[in-house]
């Protein structure tokens, strides 16, 4: 069960509070980040413990978004809790996400990463996707997104396909940010 609280966790955010537990974040280098997860196929109290696990562990990383592998399981699950670029709150989770759309245009935006934390840079997304899943209990569920949550959304679905963000910059953008991550005190 999800709950609002106010202010209790620090962040004034949703959390998990039934019993998640804060999990180490994967750092990039970690072989578990460049792996393609596996499909969930039990959808039983372990599949709904870990996204317990996974709201509490992003809320304390004060992300917006986690991938299951970012806290070493390699399993095909996100949570999100993200606004869009009007201001509207999304918060839920997806498990065996598909990306089925990404259009209307590319936008550059700064983009950071749990994973890869302390770096920021300017990154190509689409300005609006859709991901069908299921929820944690097998139902369908279907996500739209547009602006800062499209971003989000294409952001999450890279990484259980064994990818990071940095994996989308080219040229001078690349060259700078694999200098700063070769340089990073987590590295």
């Amino acid at each position: 069960m999800i709950c609002v609280i106010t202010g209790a966790c620090g962040f004034g955010k949703v959390c998990a509070m039934s019993g998640g537990t804060v999990r180490p974040i994967r750092y990039l280098g970690d072989p578990v980040l460049r792996t393609s997860c596996d499909p969930v196929r039990a959808f039983d109290d372990r599949l709904a413990k870990l996204v317990d696990d996974m709201f509490a562990s992003m809320y304390n990383a004060e992300g917006v978004g986690l991938a299951a592998n970012q806290i070493g399981v390699s399993q095909q699950v996100f949570v999100y809790d993200c606004e869009d670029d009007e201001g509207v709150r999304h918060v839920g989770h997806l498990v065996n996400p598909v990306l089925v759309t990404e259009d209307g245009g590319i936008v550059a935006g700064e983009e950071g990463c749990l994973s890869v934390p302390g770096l920021h840079f300017t990154t190509p997304r689409h300005a609006h996707a859709v991901v069908t899943g299921v929820d944690r209990h097998g139902e369908p569920v279907t996500v739209e997104g547009t602006g800062h949550f499209a971003r989000c959304l294409q952001h999450e679905c890279h990484h259980l396909r064994g990818g990071v963000y940095l994996d989308v910059l080219t040229g001078d953008s690349r060259r700078a940010a694999l200098r700063a991550v070769r340089s990073a005190s987590w590295s």
